[in-house]
């Protein structure tokens, strides 16, 4: 069999990460459409990733956000995004690159992407609810910087509240067909 030298796995997962790019860039100029809201899961060490060492030690490896009800700030660039969220009671700013992302979940749909990072293999996905939730105000507009207003307090017991009250975001997809992973497009040996 000849060798891909386009790389056509590269470009489906560049594809598939403009997707989630687009859908946060109209969430920023809009705010959240109807019951819509985002787990994103992403890698807390990889290149460009900012946030603050407190929460690098209680999340070393990996981190999941729940854009819902309280954030703040969402900002969408081409490489990147960042948003203020609460946890615990205290502020965050968390800049996260697209690149870093390995999971993008909208439970109201049941629509999810799994992303391969360079030069990790894909991994299964994540059975239960993320460690840390964090959520949007209602369904308006992000509150724009500096507005005085601070979050309401969103934490893993936020977390698990939620699950209990929304049995479809109780664990991620897990079935063919729910979530596109990069694999599913790759050469079998």
């Amino acid at each position: 069999m000849a060798s891909d030298l386009i790389r056509y796995d590269l470009l489906v997962q560049d594809a598939l990460r403009a997707v989630m790019r687009k859908v946060l860039s109209d969430v920023a100029r809009e705010g959240l459409p109807g019951e819509h809201h985002f787990f994103i899961t992403f890698k807390t060490r990889a290149p460009g990733v900012r946030l603050s060492n407190r929460m690098r030690e209680q999340y070393p490896t990996e981190m999941t956000i729940v854009l819902q009800h309280q954030f703040w700030d969402l900002t969408v660039g081409d490489q990147a995004f960042e948003v203020g969220l609460s946890f615990n009671g205290k502020s965050e700013v968390l800049l996260i690159p697209f690149d870093a992302v390995s999971g993008f979940f909208d439970p109201s749909v049941e629509f999810g992407l799994k992303f391969e990072l360079a030069g990790e293999a894909a991994e299964p996905a994540p059975e239960t609810l993320p460690q840390v939730a964090a959520q949007p105000p209602g369904r308006a507009k992000p509150k724009p910087r500096g507005s005085g207003s601070e979050p309401a307090e969103i934490g893993p017991a936020a977390a698990k509240d939620e699950a209990a009250r929304s049995p479809k975001s109780a664990a991620l997809p897990t079935e063919p067909g729910k979530v596109i992973s990069i694999e599913t497009f790759r050469k079998k040996p």
